[in-house]
């Protein structure tokens, strides 16, 4: 049986360069300074990045004086982040690790999910195990911090095709939304020099009232959704769908 995308090495590799190229490092450093001003920690906090992918947020947050724990269960992706962070002169915790499974019971501060890296489960039921990994990892009064496409910010933009490029390498997409606006399955080429690569992607589409309900009955107490990273209302004129949740 193959595997799903999302755990297939080969899927992290062919579109490694659009993905995680430059543009996407130099965002990190300001995604990073608008997370830590929703999430008020103190200096030295213990802070979970899962996924963490190739470190594009972790090495920053170590940059910063914090205490990170990488964990992302591709191998290659762990591999870049270790290279990232030896040439930030970082320390930074990497560990290979899936996120429905991952627990440290009460060890941090705060748990990072960003970029859309939550909702890859065809079973509802694995999301919900995930944010339970969250809270279990948190110290009571800890904050979870997600990042990803929203339902309501979708539906507002929604482009059936599109393509981007990045340096030498071209991502043409084509999406389909189905299952009542629940799922989304997105079929990607990548070009890169004489290298073409067919690829497919699916997630789930949460809104807020939909992910705001599930972090809740994870054992989260407070939840907040917010229109983008730097604060702003989750609207008509929101970006991003954007979870503060307090263990």
């Amino acid at each position: 049986m193959d595997k799903p995308w999302h755990a297939d090495d080969s899927f992290w590799l062919a579109v490694y360069p659009i993905t995680f190229g430059p543009r996407a490092f130099a965002r990190a450093e300001g995604e990073v300074d608008a997370a830590l001003r929703l999430l008020d920690l103190p200096p030295g906090a213990s802070i979970l990045d899962i996924p963490c992918g190739p470190g594009r947020h972790s090495v920053p947050l170590a940059r910063r004086g914090f205490r990170v724990t990488g964990v992302d269960r591709t191998r290659p992706l762990l591999d870049k982040a270790r290279q990232h962070a030896a040439e930030a002169g970082v320390e930074v915790e990497l560990l290979e690790g899936d996120l429905r499974t991952f627990r440290r019971p009460g060890a941090f501060d705060a748990v990072l999910n960003m970029f859309t890296s939550f909702g890859y489960f065809e079973d509802p039921a694995e999301d919900l195990e995930a944010a339970r990994g969250f809270h279990r990892s948190l110290r009571p009064g800890g904050r979870l911090l997600m990042e990803l496409v929203g339902k309501e910010v979708l539906a507002r933009t929604f482009r059936a095709r599109d393509w981007v490029r990045e340096g030498g390498a071209v991502l043409i997409e084509e999406r389909v939304v189905r299952d009542g606006w629940d799922w989304m399955t997105a079929r990607w080429t990548v070009l890169n020099g004489s290298e073409r690569h067919e690829l497919t992607l699916e997630h789930r589409i949460y809104s807020a009232t939909e992910l705001l309900a599930l972090l809740r009955a994870a054992g989260f107490g407070e939840v907040r959704a917010f229109g983008s990273l730097e604060g702003a209302p989750y609207d008509h004129d929101a970006k991003r769908l954007v979870v503060l949740a307090t263990a």
